[in-house]
């Protein structure tokens, strides 16, 4: 009949909507609140879009905060490393050239893995950005890969920051910390007398910090 024509189009309609709203929301950076099944303490967090499917792997990012202290979680479908061992992950952000950290798997995974040391600098560098590209090394070689819009993230990412009180502003216009990568890298460019005269400044400021 009609009228079960009518019921049938409003029903197909409703879905298409529902599924349009969906992928929207799949595209956005969201902030979530949950407790810690094991200390029953809420902790807070900023999850990056999936990567387009097809394209790319099944990665997130998020910044957390627990317990008042900041960190960067990248969780996969697929498997990254071992228990509580470390792996390399590179990001960039837009046409920057790209950041290599290591990151630490949690204790309760193979497929989690996250990092306190460099989680300010991570969300200083997205909160400047319009696009960030990731690739994590797995145990077995293979190289995940991901890309996310920044468009919506600096709310999220602003609200996490609140909560572990931190201003977004101070750290927007505070330097990027100096990874020990970055620090190789311009060594090794450095001619033998140049690396000896650092190293002997290094060696300086290691005696005056003891």
């Amino acid at each position: 009949s009609s009228f079960s024509g009518k019921i049938i189009k409003r029903f197909i309609l409703a879905f298409l909507i529902s599924c349009s709203l969906n992928a929207l929301a799949d595209n956005n950076w969201s902030y979530h609140q949950e407790s810690d099944r094991l200390t029953n303490r809420t902790y807070s967090f900023a999850r990056s879009p999936m990567p387009t499917r097809g394209l790319y792997d099944d990665i997130k990012l998020e910044i957390v905060c627990k317990d008042n202290n900041l960190q960067a979680v990248i969780d996969a479908d697929s498997l990254i490393a071992s228990q509580n061992s470390t792996f390399d992950v590179e990001y960039q952000i837009d046409k920057k050239a790209p950041v290599t950290i290591q990151m630490r798997i949690f204790k309760d995974s193979k497929r989690k893995g996250y990092s306190d040391e460099y989680a300010k600098r991570i969300a200083d560098d997205i909160l400047t950005g319009q696009s960030i590209f990731i690739r994590v090394h797995t145990l077995i070689k293979k190289v995940l890969s991901g890309s996310m819009s920044l468009e919506n993230a600096a709310e999220p990412i602003k609200q996490v920051f609140a909560d572990c009180s931190l201003a977004a502003a101070d750290n927007l216009g505070s330097e990027p910390a100096y990874s020990l990568s970055e620090f190789e890298q311009e060594f090794n460019k450095l001619s033998p007398d140049q690396q000896q005269k650092v190293l002997g400044e290094i060696k300086k400021m290691m005696m005056e910090m003891h």
